[in-house]
């Protein structure tokens, strides 16, 4: 599966409004500054049709060392959690289901 990094949204706002490249990935990064000083000031970011991103608390917790399968303490920390909207949900849904329908009708053609 591809991944959208962000020369790939600055290309796109290039090809849709017309501005420079520079412009563009500017954008994309001043973007995306504003929703990182946001979250690390303590704000939800609440992105409509989208979803919202919060902070979440966690508490410690056991954990085991992969390498020397030790037990370790995961220490209490907060993590960035993004929650999809509905219409996000239904539109990676419907997404999925036409892609399994079209891979399904030609499982069958062959």
């Amino acid at each position: 599966m591809a991944a959208l990094t962000k020369a790939d949204l600055a290309k796109h706002l290039f090809d849709k409004i017309g501005i420079n490249k520079r412009e563009a990935y500017s954008l994309v990064e001043d973007f995306f500054e504003v929703i990182r000083h946001a979250l690390a000031s303590g704000f939800e970011v609440k992105i409509s049709n989208f979803g919202s991103f919060c902070l979440r608390n966690k508490n410690e917790r056991p954990g085991r060392n992969p390498k020397t399968g030790k037990d370790v303490a995961v220490s209490a920390r907060r993590v960035v959690a993004f929650k999809a909207s509905q219409q996000l949900k239904e539109l990676v849904e419907t997404r999925l289901s036409d892609r399994a329908s079209k891979r399904h009708a030609m499982d069958a053609h062959a």
